[in-house]
């Protein structure tokens, strides 16, 4: 038998490996197309039902909040649990302060494009504020004490560790004395010199309070800069308030009665956005041992009895 005809049957014996091989590629890029696009999926719905990042745009809420600091918003906690004095919260102007948003487009495909990316959180035309709840309903907030201090139900707030320096003794130059309607609450900037919030808004919708309905969630986690990495608490001077308050200290809504502190302690938006760069080089690692197990045993089975 010649040499050509003894290499022949090695040659088509070696065909089935390449083919095996680009077998295994393929599925690979099945897979990591899969968890990317599961990835960005899962990004969207924690965006549009958990988690939303918002960018601070004024200074109303110095010194708390910068300009350009980035918060995240948990957008699911106050279906567990009531809003509370000190929180600060993410609205909507709809209803309230304004500008609301335009008419629904009268045609039916772009009304429900519309519809589909303002649940996801891509869209809007409404405008949002941010800002820090003083009062909830029933609530009698006044300004001012002889000490400039702002009162909810007759307890005075000691507002030094958040308030922008001066702050305290600006707000006494506007005094008023509100009950927040049923249903709305009464919003102030930590800013109180330079904050477009209810006090300037006394004579819209709701006497300057804003509508609980129109509130997107609770700003609870600074993520930008770095260097102010952190969550956002209730001031402590808060809780006076509430343990002197009786029957008005209740908190505004309740519509669960589990609090839901593990969401709103970890940036799951992060989390989620992160899955894709995370399951690739694991999903490549683990193709590689699969690649490499598959040629030891074919190595062996290939080997004279």
């Amino acid at each position: 038998m010649s040499a050509e005809q003894r290499a022949g049957p090695e040659r088509e014996g070696a065909s089935p490996l390449p083919v095996r091989q680009q077998a295994k590629n393929k599925s690979f890029w099945r897979e990591l197309v899969t968890i990317v696009v599961a990835a960005a999926v899962l990004t969207l719905l924690v965006k549009a039902f958990l988690v939303q990042v918002y960018r601070i745009p004024s200074a109303s809420m110095e010194d708390t909040l910068m300009v350009g600091d980035r918060v995240l918003v948990n957008k699911l906690v106050y279906h567990f649990r009531g809003i509370d004095r000190g929180d600060i919260i993410v609205f909507s102007g709809q209803d309230s302060w304004g500008p609301d948003a335009p008419p629904p487009s009268s045609d039916p495909v772009v009304r429900v494009f519309d519809d589909v990316l303002s649940g996801l959180g891509l869209h809007s035309d409404q405008t949002f504020y941010i800002k820090r709840v003083i009062g909830l309903p029933g609530d009698r907030v006044a300004c001012c004490t002889a000490n400039d201090q702002v009162t909810v139900n007759g307890t005075a707030l000691n507002e030094a560790a958040y308030v922008a320096p001066g702050g305290i003794q600006l707000q006494a130059t506007e005094p008023f004395s509100v009950t927040v309607p049923k249903g709305y609450v009464w919003v102030e900037g930590d800013n109180r010199g330079d904050s477009d919030d209810s006090r300037g808004h006394t004579d819209d919708p709701g006497g300057g309070a804003v509508p609980i309905n129109q509130i997107v969630g609770r700003a609870f986690f600074k993520i930008w800069p770095p260097s102010q990495f952190g969550d956002l608490p209730i001031p402590s001077d808060f809780a006076q308030v509430a343990a002197h308050s009786g029957a008005a200290g209740a908190t505004a809504v309740q519509i669960g009665s589990v609090a839901l502190s593990a969401v709103a302690a970890v940036p799951v938006g992060g989390a989620a956005g992160a899955a894709g760069l995370i399951s690739a080089p694991l999903l490549l690692l683990r193709q590689r041992r699969r690649s490499h197990n598959s040629s030891g045993a074919c190595s062996r089975a290939e080997l004279p009895g």
